[in-house]
This record gives C-alpha cells, sequence and structure tokens, in this order.
C-alpha cells in the first residue's frame, strides 16, 4: 500500500455512504452517526500509532483498517432497522462481505488484504484467538482499542442529550430504568469485561462500557480514556448507590494504574 491507495478507499468509502442518505431525517442520523464514528476511529487509530512508533506502512494499514471496520453498519441499519447484531447480521461479517462485493482492496497484497480483513473480523468479537499470529493480533488490538475510545464518546454523547434527542436505536430498545444486573456487576468487581447475553437495561449498557476498561491492550489508549474522563462521564448517569460507586472507584484505580507512563 501507498497514501495514494489510502487517499482512493477514502473517496471511495465517502460514496458509498453517501448513497444511504435519503430524505428520512432519523434514517440519516444514523447513517450520519456511523459516518462520523468512523472519521473519529481513524483519528483515534492514527493517535495511537503515533504514540506507539508505527512505520509509515503500517499507519497505512491501521488507517485503512479504521476506515472500514464499520462499512457493514450502513446496510445493516437500513435492512434491518437496528445496529444490534444479535438482532440481524454480524456487522463486521456484513461489512467485510460489502468489500468483497466492491472488490475495493483489491490492490493490495495478500498480505495487506488479510491483515485488513481479519482485523476488520476480530474488531467485535468477545475475546481474541488464541492460534492467531502476533502481527494479526497487533493490528486488532490496535482497532478494537481506537473503536472503544470512540464508542465510548458516542454513549457519553447520548446519554447527556437523550432528552432532547431520544433515539432508542443507540441503546438497542432497552428499558431505562434503575435496575442493574448482577452478572454484569460480577463481572465488574472480578475485572473482567461483560457480557452482551447478560444485558437487560440501559444502566447495563452503561456498565458494559465501563468494563471494557479490562479489554484495553495500550498504554496510549488507556491514557486517552483517563483523559477524556469516560468513566467518570458514564458513572454520572448512572443510579449513585454504594455498590456502583465503589465499582467506579476500582475501575478509575485500574485505567490509572495501566495508564501509567512509568509502568512497563
Amino acid at each position: 500500500m501507498n497514501p495514494d491507495d489510502l487517499t482512493y478507499f477514502k473517496t471511495w468509502f465517502s460514496g458509498y455512504v453517501v448513497a444511504y442518505y435519503t430524505d428520512d431525517p432519523v434514517r440519516n442520523n444514523n447513517i450520519k452517526l456511523k459516518e462520523e464514528h468512523t472519521a473519529r476511529v481513524c483519528k483515534d487509530i492514527v493517535m495511537l500509532g503515533k504514540a506507539l512508533h508505527l512505520a509509515a506502512d503500517d499507519m497505512l494499514l491501521a488507517e485503512t483498517m479504521a476506515l472500514f471496520h464499520d462499512v457493514g453498519r450502513f446496510e445493516q441499519y437500513v435492512v434491518y432497522g437496528t445496529f444490534k447484531d444479535s438482532s440481524s447480521e454480524n456487522h463486521a461479517g456484513l461489512g467485510l462481505r460489502e468489500l468483497a462485493k466492491h472488490r475495493v482492496l483489491s490492490v493490495c497484497s495478500d498480505t495487506e488484504h488479510a491483515l485488513i480483513t481479519k482485523a476488520i473480523g476480530y474488531h467485535n468479537v468477545r475475546s481474541l484467538p488464541g492460534d492467531e499470529d502476533d502481527r494479526c493480533l497487533f493490528f486488532a488490538r490496535l482497532l478494537r482499542d481506537a473503536d472503544k475510545l470512540d464508542i465510548w464518546r458516542v454513549f457519553i454523547d447520548y446519554y447527556e442529550r437523550r432528552d432532547e434527542e431520544p433515539d432508542q436505536t443507540i441503546v438497542w430498545g432497552l428499558p431505562d430504568n434503575e435496575s442493574c444486573s448482577p452478572a454484569i456487576m460480577d463481572c465488574l468487581q472480578k475485572q473482567r469485561m461483560a457480557d452482551l447475553k447478560d444485558m437487560a437495561t440501559v444502566n447495563d449498557f452503561k456498565l458494559l462500557h465501563i468494563s471494557w476498561i479490562f479489554d484495553l491492550n495500550f498504554k496510549p489508549t488507556f491514557r486517552a480514556a483517563q483523559k477524556r474522563r469516560y468513566i467518570e462521564k458514564i458513572a454520572a448517569t448512572l443510579p449513585h448507590t454504594r455498590e456502583i460507586e465503589q465499582l467506579v472507584a476500582m475501575v478509575q484505580a485500574y485505567l490509572k494504574e495501566e495508564g501509567s507512563v512509568l509502568k512497563m
């Protein structure tokens, strides 16, 4: 790959997305949500790549992965009216089919093609496979970190403006009450990433997002999450119970420790 290839990919992506806009404001808002998310994930993966001193060729690969990681979201929303994979289909697989159908990655070498498609395919799995090579796993982890950094932002923005602009698509139509799943709370207590299958309420969604801290991979990611005060902002929208406050304090301590510049 070279910089011209990335320019071509960006041009193709813009043309692909614009075709999904119509005169329906609700549909347009959701298409725009994912288009803007993609732009910010590209920005974050470049930020992480620079902090990790990636070579120029690897930076091109990383940004290409970020650009296409959610390309399946547009078709998913139009066909199924949801961003919930379990109620539609895996958006990563759908995106890979779209890329293959349009032969977008035909300019890439076989090695580049494999790295890009594997990273996209792995970006939304619960856990990465143990039998992949280190280079593939590095890019998959980098993409997952960049994706999380902006998903936190998207949901925080929604929580802060939902009364003015309600859109249940973002929170998968989950009921918004005071309940919190014991299974989700237990995962946080054990410093594990929570499972989507245990979610029953919007509060569970918030706690699951907090648990993503335990699935981050790189110090620059931890530091960015801390600087942007993501955990604090999500916690501010949760019930103010002693149990939740203790869990949040533990997560914030973990975040600070893992992001420490001095820690090797």
